[in-house]
């Protein structure tokens, strides 16, 4: 079983063999979720008054940066999982941030809201696989787990529009949630074709999603930010 954490992945085009740095420009663009978190806590430090929100996101930000570095670097079992767990603890992290600063949901009803989101998105999968075949899975490299924080960002900003959209400050956060939705999808998109043009681009399309992400993660902290000092 030990040995199991230690297997070689191989997911992406730009890794060729098992070495540290088979993945230059995957691991080097995991710096833009570092200089995210950074803009973010000096972004904070000019506030009238500090967002503990917001600044523990742009730490865990600087995380889900780190993780990413170690599973691109080292490419074992191990670091899938220093990869995958920060960034869904951001999108859980958010969504109940949204719940309670968008919506203004209480604390109950945000955190129920949460979980069911959760259920959804951990049972999307392996729902559609069982409909579709796990090729389906195979095809979109893994993707389709971040589906449903998109459609939560259209639906946050939807909601936002509909219940609040009399207040200037919704209307502005709702086309901000709706832009950075657009640019998650692109990133989404770039993530999902990287296995697909191997052939004609070695070094793949991944490190382009690190890049459009980092932008992403940090435009909803400085959404929720304006939101909660406007």
């Amino acid at each position: 079983m030990t040995e199991t954490w230690f297997v070689p992945i191989r997911a992406y085009c730009e890794r060729g063999d098992a070495s540290f740095w088979a993945e230059p420009l995957n691991a080097v663009s995991n710096g833009a979720f570092l200089l995210a978190a950074v803009a973010l806590l000096r972004r904070e430090r000019r506030a009238a008054a500090a967002d503990p929100a917001a600044l523990a996101l742009a730490g865990l930000i600087a995380v889900v940066g780190l993780g990413s570095f170690l599973f691109h670097t080292v490419a074992v079992r191990w670091s899938l999982f220093a990869d995958v767990v920060p960034i869904a603890l951001f999108i859980y992290a958010y969504f109940l941030l949204a719940m309670r600063r968008f919506l203004g949901l209480g604390s109950a009803a945000a955190i129920l809201v949460t979980l069911s989101f959760a259920g959804f998105n951990i049972g999307l999968e392996p729902a559609l696989d069982a409909i579709a075949g796990p090729s389906l899975g195979l095809r979109t490299n893994g993707s389709l787990s971040y589906l449903p924080a998109v459609l939560a960002l259209v639906g946050v900003a939807a909601a936002l529009r509909l219940t609040k959209g009399q207040e200037a400050s919704a209307r502005r956060s709702s086309s901000a949630l709706i832009g950075l939705a657009a640019l998650f999808a692109l990133s989404l998109t770039l993530r999902t074709v990287d296995t697909a043009l191997c052939q004609s681009l070695p070094t793949g399309t991944h490190f382009l999603w690190h890049l459009l992400n980092a932008g992403v993660l940090y435009g909803l902290v400085a959404t929720a930010s304006r939101h909660r000092a406007r």
